[in-house]
C-alpha cells in the first residue's frame, strides 16, 4: 500500500471526530465573557409559567409561576429582570434574573395583552384591552405613575423612539392614538385599516406603519401631523411586521398568501412580494439587516432569507447546515441571542424551544429543550 494511502487511513479517523464533535457540541455564544449567563425565558400560556432555559448548557433551571396566561415578555434593557404581563390576572409581573423569583405584580387592569418599555428604560407601558386604559410604570419604584383611557380594546402601546410619543393600537374601533409622554395628554386619534394588531415607527419617529388584522393592509400614518396617509393594500392579512435598521424596508409576513410582503417606506408603497414557504409567521431579523429568519408555521421549518437578494437559498441539503431547519410542528416566537450566531424559537404544539446555530443562510438544529404547555413567546438575557 503507497504511503498516501497509510496517511488517509490514519487522518480518517480524527476528521470523523472532528465533525461529530463539531455536530454535537453545546454553542457558546461569542457574546459571552467570563461568568455571563446567556438564557430565554419561555412564557407558557396553559400553566402560568415562565421557564428559564440555560442557553450555555443548554436545560431548564427554573419553572416560575408567574399567573395565568402570561404574555407580552420582555427583557428590561438595563436591568437583571424579566417582564411581562398575566392576560387573565390583569396585572404585570417582575422576574429577577439572578435569583428567578418573582419580585413584583402590578395590576394594570382587564386583559392586557403587550407589555413595551421607553427607549431609556425607565417606563413600561401596558395597555389594559378589558378596561380600555393604558398605564405608564416607573420599573425603578414598580409603581404605576401615569393612565390615560383609550379607545376600545386596546391591542399594544409603543413609545416613539425618540421617547415623546405612545401608540396605542386599538383593535375595537380601529384607531391609533397618540399620547404625550411626558404628561400623558392626548395628541391625536385617527382612523386605521380595520382591527389593527401591531405597529412599527420609523428611526425618526415620523410615520407609523400599522398592520390590519382585520383587512389586507398596512395603514401609514404622519406622526408630526397625525394624519392618516395611505393604506397599503397586501397580497392577505399581515401578521408579522420586523423594521429594516435604517427603517428604509418593512418585512410583513402574509401567511394566507405564503409571501412576505415588502415595504418602500419612503416612497409609502409595496416594492416587493414573494413566495416563501407554506405560511410564514413570525420572523426575527439580524441587527445589520441583511438576514430574516422566519418560522414557517405548515411545515414546521425556519428559512433563512437574504434579503438584499430576495433569496432563499439551498433547502436541498440532506444534512448538515441549510438555509431551512426542520425544528418542530409549529414554530412560534423567534428571537436571535445578542451576537446573532443562535436563533430560538418556541413551539405550542410540541411544548419545546429549539436552538439553532446560525451562520448567514446556514441554519443547524442543535437542540430541542422541552418546556412547559403551549408556550407561545420568549425573551433573551445576557446578564
Amino acid at each position: 500500500m503507497r504511503p498516501f494511502s497509510y496517511r488517509l487511513i490514519l487522518i480518517l479517523p480524527v476528521l470523523i471526530f472532528l465533525t461529530v464533535r463539531q455536530a454535537y457540541v453545546k454553542p457558546r455564544s461569542s457574546a459571552l465573557r467570563p461568568g455571563a449567563k446567556l438564557c430565554a425565558y419561555v412564557a407558557n400560556s396553559a400553566d402560568g409559567t415562565i421557564s428559564v432555559v440555560d442557553l450555555v448548557n443548554l436545560n431548564v433551571r427554573a419553572n416560575v409561576a408567574v399567573g395565568p396566561l402570561p404574555a407580552g415578555i420582555r427583557s428590561h434593557p438595563t436591568r437583571k429582570e424579566i417582564w411581562g404581563v398575566s392576560t387573565q390576572g390583569g396585572y404585570v409581573w417582575v422576574l429577577d434574573a439572578d435569583s428567578n423569583q418573582i419580585v413584583a405584580r402590578i395590576p394594570v387592569g382587564a386583559s392586557p395583552y403587550a407589555l413595551n418599555f421607553s427607549p431609556d428604560g425607565t417606563r413600561a407601558f401596558v395597555a389594559a384591552s378589558g378596561s380600555n386604559v393604558v398605564v405608564a410604570i416607573d420599573c425603578a419604584s414598580r409603581r404605576i405613575v401615569a393612565s390615560a383611557k383609550t379607545g376600545s380594546a386596546p391591542a399594544m402601546a409603543r413609545a416613539t423612539p425618540d421617547g415623546k410619543t405612545l401608540l396605542i393600537v386599538n383593535f375595537g374601533d380601529s384607531t391609533l392614538q397618540a399620547f404625550n409622554t411626558a404628561n400623558f395628554n392626548s395628541r391625536f386619534t385617527v382612523g386605521v385599516a380595520g382591527q389593527p394588531t401591531d405597529v412599527a415607527v420609523l428611526p425618526d419617529s415620523s410615520m407609523a406603519f400599522v398592520a390590519a388584522g382585520g383587512a389586507a393592509k398596512i395603514s401609514v400614518v404622519d406622526l408630526k401631523r397625525g394624519i392618516l396617509l395611505e393604506n397599503l393594500p397586501l397580497p392577505g392579512r399581515p401578521d408579522s411586521l420586523l423594521l429594516k435598521p435604517d427603517g428604509g424596508e418593512l418585512y410583513v409576513s402574509v401567511p394566507e398568501a405564503h409571501s412576505i410582503s415588502i415595504i418602500n417606506t419612503a416612497a409609502r408603497e409595496l416594492a416587493d412580494s414573494f413566495v416563501v414557504g407554506s405560511a410564514p409567521d413570525r420572523g426575527a431579523l439580524s441587527d445589520d439587516g441583511a438576514m430574516l429568519y422566519i418560522g414557517d408555521s405548515s411545515s414546521g421549518r425556519i428559512l433563512a432569507l437574504d434579503m438584499p437578494y430576495r433569496s432563499l437559498g439551498n433547502c436541498a441539503v440532506s444534512s448538515g447546515p441549510s438555509s431551512c431547519a426542520s425544528v418542530g410542528n409549529r414554530p412560534g416566537a423567534l428571537r436571535l441571542v445578542p451576537s446573532g450566531d443562535l436563533l430560538l424559537a418556541v413551539d405550542e404544539a410540541s411544548n419545546d424551544v429549539a436552538v439553532v446555530r446560525v451562520r448567514q443562510q446556514a441554519l443547524q438544529l442543535i437542540t430541542l429543550i422541552p418546556v412547559g404547555n403551549s408556550p407561545r413567546d420568549l425573551a433573551i438575557k445576557l446578564f
